[in-house]
């Protein structure tokens, strides 16, 4: 089956609260935008039930409605979305091609907004219970069916403690599997205090899950002791996972420069080893994954994007693709020197106006133009035709001669 191909100025993979603010920024500077989600709109954030610090709500808000507001938001500015896989990121003379199973989009600039996925225990028999057969990664998908049961939770940082508390409103009693001594948790103080103090959570200390049984859906997890070695057997109906995240950024791996437990590097600017790729939120590698920082990782890259679009924009119609002789000015508008110097060549280009172009190039906040130029230092002059760089003028005394030459010798 031949693959239709679209083209997109930006491509967002990923359509958790990062992804979807980098295409809302990218959609009101009028990019055309694509934004690539999966499986779920909002990502792990629809995981949690109630999301209490981020700003602008002061009551707690769930997940899901949080990131409905998200989805509705980013749309109003003409964003398209698509629901399906991406197999595949690649480059081709400077396009990113981003491939699904019918469609080839390709783009000027990608957003990497791929997120993270739930870590498994490693424990026998896990993968027979994923899928809705006994193990969980999702409290608020999965309360309502534990009414009354008894469930386990294994972890006891944040979100195991808070999903944990959560489910007590459904279920009869959370059993907590917790790897540290007795009293010693992740999570932070407020919601230690608040678990330990709610009579339906029971906490099982220095324990690890040893394995899940059952037939075909979950029936027991035997849990051991990790000091005397004790198996330990107990009968639930639902285990849920909360034990940390680890990157989905397999498909980049080559392709942009991770750490080694596969976070994707960037600099403040959310660009990643890669011209024209950046990664923002849990996919990154940073401090501190929330949907407040995820937020702001989305707002700085989609910003960034239209800039380097601008630039890629210019860079071919004006210079590359333009008829004639062109007169590249490589400066810094903040040195006086550089101002000087700029002063002068446009008076000596008004002399040559009917065979040569000038391109006003300040490095002053990007020099990504002047890159693609070889420029070495500022101020100087490079001469290019039909996309060729002819010669680069780095010594700028006796300016009127040397301008009049190249004029003469390349027009």
């Amino acid at each position: 089956m031949e693959k239709k191909i679209e083209h997109y100025d930006v491509v967002v993979i990923g359509g958790g609260p990062g992804g979807m603010t980098a295409a809302l920024y990218a959609g009101r500077a009028r990019l055309k935008t694509l934004l690539i989600e999966k499986s779920l709109i909002g990502g792990m954030a629809t995981y949690t039930s109630e999301i209490e610090n981020y700003p602008g709500f002061p009551e707690p808000i769930d997940g899901i409605e949080l990131m409905k507001l998200f989805d509705k938001q980013f749309r109003r500015f003409g964003v398209d979305g698509k629901l399906t896989d991406v197999q595949s990121v690649s480059v081709e003379c400077n396009t990113k091609i981003v491939s699904t199973f019918r469609t080839d989009y390709h783009a000027k600039a990608v957003i990497i907004a791929t997120g993270n996925k739930p870590r498994l225990t490693g424990a026998k028999n896990e993968e027979r219970f994923l899928n809705d057969k006994g193990i969980s990664f999702c409290a608020t998908c999965d309360a309502a069916r534990n009414t009354g049961k008894r469930i386990m939770v294994i972890g006891s940082g944040d979100t195991a403690i808070e999903e944990g508390m959560f489910l007590t409103k459904f279920a009869r009693e959370v059993l907590v599997s917790v790897i540290h001594n007795e009293g010693i948790m992740d999570a932070n103080k407020v919601a230690q205090e608040k678990a330990l103090a709610n009579p339906k959570m029971k906490f099982i200390w220095n324990t690890v899950v040893e394995s899940f049984e059952g037939d075909d859906m979950l029936k027991q997890v035997v849990l051991k002791n990790i000091k005397t070695g004790e198996l330990m057997p107990y009968d639930v109906d639902t285990c849920f996972l909360f034990i940390g995240y680890v990157p989905n950024t397999k498909i980049f791996e080559g392709l942009v420069e991770m750490t080694n437990r596969g976070y994707i590097k960037t600099n403040e600017n959310m660009e990643t080893s890669r011209e024209g790729f950046y990664a923002v939120g849990d996919c990154r590698d940073k401090t501190l994954r929330q949907v407040a920082t995820a937020v702001g990782d989305g707002a700085i890259a989609g910003f960034m994007v239209e800039k380097y679009v601008e630039e890629l924009e210019y860079l071919q119609k004006e210079i590359f693709e333009a008829n004639g002789l062109i007169m590249a000015f490589i400066y810094n508008a903040v040195e006086a020197v550089d101002r000087e110097y700029l002063a002068r060549i446009e008076q000596i280009q008004k002399l040559y106006s009917e065979k040569v172009q000038l391109r006003r190039i300040d490095i002053y906040k990007s020099d990504r133009i002047a890159c693609k130029l070889s420029y070495t230092k500022t101020p100087s002059l490079i001469f290019m035709k039909n996309g060729n760089i002819l010669e680069n003028i780095t010594d700028l005394s006796n300016l009127d001669a040397k301008v009049a030459e190249a004029v003469k010798q390349y027009s």
